[in-house]
């Protein structure tokens, strides 16, 4: 089983990734407050993504932030 390795990407290439549809951005927030707060355009909750991780293909990749 390989290791999935964590990296940090510039603000432009998640926006990239996204847009192509190669990247879904989460805001790692578990409060829906600070989620309303901090939500960039495009991004889910992370209860949203809790919610569908079973539906989500285990290549796709994720990109989480914090504000």
């Amino acid at each position: 089983m390989e290791k999935s390795q964590v990296r940090r990407i510039e603000p432009k290439e998640a926006r990239r990734r996204m847009d192509a549809g190669k990247a879904i951005l989460v805001c790692a927030y578990e409060s829906d407050e600070k989620f309303q707060y901090a939500q960039l355009e495009g991004a889910e909750s992370l209860n949203h993504f809790r919610a569908r991780l079973p539906d989500i293909p285990k290549e796709q990749e994720i990109i989480f932030y914090c504000a």
